[in-house]
């Protein structure tokens, strides 16, 4: 059996975005139950030289159903700032990303197989085609901004785990 764009795309975006609810929840329940504000978790970094949970959570997003827009258009941009957000915010933005991309069609998304989409930052251009720019470009950054969101509540205490993060798998069933 082959996958196709959607499944590669659309299937492992919406197995992230679950678990990044899930993280998000259990980062929210974390807080009450500690008394803490989950507020504050928004700013927080792994590290000086690292962009903050918002980055993160947000950069979730841009790279799936941003991606997917990038596809359409054929040109992907890079984020020019991210939009102040508080952590019940951040939760809702996963939550409409999800939403937004069930919405969209097996046959809306496998259109776009072949075809070329630029990565546009400033002046830097990247050329990809599609199946390309979701394999070794967009995949690649929404795991990794995923997990720095998750090792960032983790850092704080938050009791996460492996499976949360995971989502719902595509097993056989």
């Amino acid at each position: 059996m082959s996958n196709s764009l959607y499944d590669i795309s659309v299937g492992s975006y919406i197995q992230t975005l679950s678990g990044m609810i899930t993280v998000l929840n259990k980062g929210a329940e974390f807080a009450k139950d500690n008394n803490l504000n989950a507020d504050d978790f928004v700013a927080m970094q792994l590290h000086d030289d690292m962009l903050p949970f918002l980055f993160q959570v947000s950069s979730v997003r841009l790279h799936s159903v941003d991606a997917l827009t990038g596809l359409e258009n054929g040109v992907f941009n890079a984020p020019k700032s991210t939009t102040p957000r508080n952590y019940q915010a951040l939760i809702a933005l996963m939550q409409d990303s999800l939403a937004e991309l069930k919405l969209m069609s097996a046959d809306q998304v496998n259109a776009y197989q072949g075809k070329p989409v630029t990565f546009k930052m400033g002046s830097y251009e990247l050329p990809f085609i599609a199946e390309n720019f979701i394999l070794s470009f967009s995949l690649p950054n929404l795991n990794f901004h995923a997990t720095t969101a998750y090792n960032i509540l983790r850092a704080q205490g938050v009791p996460l785990g492996k499976v949360d993060f995971l989502g719902p798998m595509r097993i056989a069933v």
